[in-house]
């Protein structure tokens, strides 16, 4: 009869097997277990085999990236504390009511008036021929980076399309005050003042442009491939695609973008000091000077303020006001975000 192979022996001869040795069975601290620390081969070894000098930077990293993401905030708040000290000086001698329905804004003349609108008036004329010239622009170019260049055109186009958000600001005023108005606006309105509203927003639409351009461009980029591929299954064009299915499904990331591009516009310094002049006048009309609340800053700024007075509180009144703008936009983006956000598995 044969022999009934025993269920520890191999099967080819019937040898027979012994269990492994306990230890490599072992699990705990004494077998060095995966993620501990503690046991003899993980007692001088840590992440990648470097021992002790990766425990140190385990525990060194996260106080110092904490200390670094402070950073911003102390600087923030510190910002707000000096706008808000200095803001409230300023409207322990000027009415917060004159200084908000004002229509004259006159502080550095003899007959000091302090009403804020003609710069306000200023700021948003310029900011909105800015986005007239900046969305069409912007999300002309994300859809056509997005649905239509070739990989190779959008390798080459995005980044010619980009440099335009590195020119120092201080060139596109000067490019507005030469060019823009001398040899451009002068052939359709030749009473067009050198200093005037229309150049200087032209100049920031263009400098804007690459901001719409890019977050459009990288929220529709975003958008699954298999609703672009269902929309064609279904006999779409290419444009029915792009306008009735990636725009909306990038809706969020698109409004987003027009929001800081517009919160980027409001906070433009250069460009309007240079193209736009330094008259604060309440006024609509594009073709004459305009002063904006950033324009006004530097006026002041650069001129013998003196130190202390209501004058020099007032840049702090405006710069206030600016601030409150700029982060209403940003948090209007957050909100239209997370609002229109929508998320694909």
């Amino acid at each position: 009869m044969g022999r009934v192979a025993d269920p520890g022996s191999s099967p080819e001869t019937g040898a027979t097997r012994r269990p492994g040795p306990p230890a490599a069975r072992a699990t705990g601290p004494a077998a060095g277990a995966p993620g501990d620390g503690r046991g003899a081969a993980g007692a001088g070894a840590g992440p990648g085999g470097r021992g002790r000098p990766a425990r140190w930077g385990d525990r060194l990293m996260p106080r110092l990236l904490l200390v670094l993401s402070l950073v911003s905030v102390v600087t923030t708040v510190g910002i707000v504390v000096t706008l808000v000290t200095e803001t409230a000086g300023f409207f322990r001698v000027v009415s917060p009511v004159e200084f908000l329905t004002g229509r004259e804004w006159t502080p550095l003349f003899a007959e000091k008036h302090f009403g804020i609108l003609p710069l306000l008036a200023g700021t948003m004329l310029i900011t909105g021929i800015a986005l007239v010239i900046a969305v069409p622009l912007g999300l002309g170019s994300a859809i056509f980076l997005s649905e239509y260049a070739s990989d190779a055109a959008r390798r080459v186009l995005k980044p010619v399309l980009e440099v335009l958000a590195g020119i120092p600001t201080i060139v596109y005023g000067y490019f507005a005050l030469n060019f823009i108005t001398q040899d451009v606006l002068k052939r359709f309105f030749p009473d067009i003042s050198v200093f005037n509203a229309l150049s200087a927003g032209i100049a920031v639409g263009i400098m804007i442009t690459p901001l719409i351009s890019s977050l459009s461009e990288d929220a529709m980029s975003a958008v699954p491939r298999r609703l672009r591929d269902g929309a064609y299954a279904l006999g779409a064009t290419r444009w029915e695609v792009a306008w009735q299915v990636v725009v909306p499904a990038a809706f969020s990331g698109i409004v987003s973008s027009f929001v800081l591009a517009f919160a980027r516009a409001i906070g433009e310094t250069m460009i309007v000091a240079v193209a736009a002049g330094s008259t604060p006048k309440l006024t609509l009309n594009p073709l004459e000077s305009v002063q904006t609340m950033t324009g006004y800053i530097v006026q002041a700024a650069l001129g013998d303020v003196a130190h202390g007075g209501v004058e020099y509180s007032s840049l702090f009144a405006v710069g206030m006001t600016l601030f409150v703008f700029t982060l209403a936009m940003n948090l209007l983006a957050l909100f239209i975000r997370g609002r229109f956000r929508e998320e694909y598995q």
